[in-house]
């Protein structure tokens, strides 16, 4: 069993809330809250490149 420490839930409105969470070996997970223990992984790096792509608006079309 992986040591997933999870960060306080990112809520919309009359959404579901997803989970950020990091382990010691780097990698980085993404989860609904509620259900953590099925999540997409993948490094910290690639968690930081998809945060900075949703900054700069490439997903605004899913919007």
């Amino acid at each position: 069993m992986r040591d997933i420490r999870w960060e306080e839930p990112f809520c919309a409105e009359g959404s579901a809330c997803f989970r950020l969470g990091t382990d010691e070996d780097g990698n980085a997970y993404i989860a609904v809250a509620g259900a953590e223990d099925t999540y997409v992984t993948d490094s910290r790096e690639a968690l930081r490149t998809l945060i900075r792509e949703i900054q700069a608006g490439k997903a605004d079309h899913l919007l």
